[in-house]
């Protein structure tokens, strides 16, 4: 584990925030930038849904996927045809430096049940079920809500696709660390995985298990593939969902719990994570590597913690020094926000996103 060092030395050398690591991660990130460059790999995919009023939110998780990724980036954006021009225009101004490529797809669901997938729970979000039908020739993929924020490289979940047992096809988080506050456990009318259920707004596949994989099920002693398996979920459960295609995830995973890997919360932090008191116990160890402004927290003022993070992203300009125009801004903005259960926890909100900004710096050093 890293040691802190003193603050005098960050403040001359690196100017960053204090509570840091100190020299083990320095040596740390540099030989990981030497691995990555003698150890070249695919680039890693990473796909998301927007419709409606979703642009600037989507444009916003791109940008924090850039930020700090080392490895080259595929973005693979479905959306509604109206904001197809949008996405292009904002895209092609972004600084890639040869490191990521994208691709826009319009929204498609089976022509004979398109109306009632698209109507399911929020506009659109049923896509994501049908990425492995459609994007044949992807092997893995990250998909993740539009209101999902990077504080770490991307590399670093998409890492995770190494740690899958032969019969790990995909990867999410836990809908609730506590149950006394969970939602599938109190009031959930289908099955789901585990004790709390799982989140998919962070979902690591790999799809060409996917596709091969035959599902148990509740509806035939037959095993099904991914693609014969949705509508017959739906039309059984339709009745009985209340979050659309992530309880029918949960149903398929309660089925077949052996397929999931389940990675920490601080992957995918939310405010159920902090509103009710602190209840990721990694995050308050290690800080918050993704965050998941659900409930719409980044453009109201009910979680004003949640919001500085993204009012600090969305408004960094490529180029700009990370610590001036980033950590340190945002660091004053979180101080501010000590009133809400949240706000006395801001420096979960901070930590992981300091050592990106100085394991950043320290590749480039590198890279000289």
């Amino acid at each position: 584990r890293c040691k802190n060092l003193s603050v005098s030395f960050w403040n001359s050398y690196w100017m960053l925030p204090s509570d840091v690591c100190g020299m083990n991660c320095f040596w740390e990130a540099a030989f990981r930038y030497d691995y990555m460059k003698t150890h070249p790999s695919e680039k890693m995919h990473l796909a998301v849904v927007a419709c409606g009023e979703r642009l600037e939110e989507t444009v916003t998780m791109l940008r924090s996927a850039i930020i700090f990724s080392i490895k080259p980036l595929h973005f693979h954006i479905f959306a509604e045809d109206q904001l197809h021009e949008s996405f292009k225009d904002i895209l092609e101004e972004f600084p890639y430096e040869g490191k990521v490529n994208y691709t826009i797809y319009p929204i498609t669901f089976p022509s004979e049940s398109a109306a009632e997938w698209k109507k399911l729970f929020k506009p659109c979000a049923s896509q994501r079920l049908f990425l492995p039908l459609i994007l044949k020739n992807v092997d893995s993929l990250l998909y993740v809500d539009t209101d999902i924020l990077f504080l770490r490289p991307v590399d670093d979940i998409w890492s995770f696709l190494g740690k899958f047992n032969s019969t790990q096809i995909a990867a999410m988080a836990p809908e609730h660390e506590e149950p006394r506050i969970g939602w599938y456990n109190r009031f959930a009318r289908h099955p789901y995985y585990g004790v709390t259920g799982i989140n998919s707004g962070v979902m690591l596949m790999n799809m060409t298990r996917i596709r091969r994989k035959y599902f148990k099920n509740d509806m035939t002693p037959v095993r099904l593939q991914w693609g014969e398996i949705l509508m017959p979920l739906l039309k059984k459960y339709k009745l009985n969902i209340t979050w659309g295609d992530q309880d029918l995830l949960n149903i398929m995973f309660f089925h077949n719990p052996e397929s999931l890997y389940v990675f920490p919360c601080q992957w995918n932090y939310r405010p159920d994570h902090c509103i009710y008191g602190s209840n990721c116990k990694a995050a308050e160890e290690e800080g918050i590597f993704i965050l998941h402004g659900n409930r719409g927290v980044y453009h109201d003022d009910k979680q004003p913690t949640f919001r500085a993070v993204y009012e600090a992203i969305k408004n960094y300009s490529f180029g700009d020094d990370l610590v001036h125009s980033l950590l340190q801004p945002l660091e004053r903005e979180l101080q501010k926000t000590t009133h809400t259960y949240c706000g006395r926890v801001y420096k979960v909100f901070i930590k992981q996103l300091t050592k990106s900004v100085r394991d950043l710096y320290a590749r480039r050093s590198k890279g000289r």
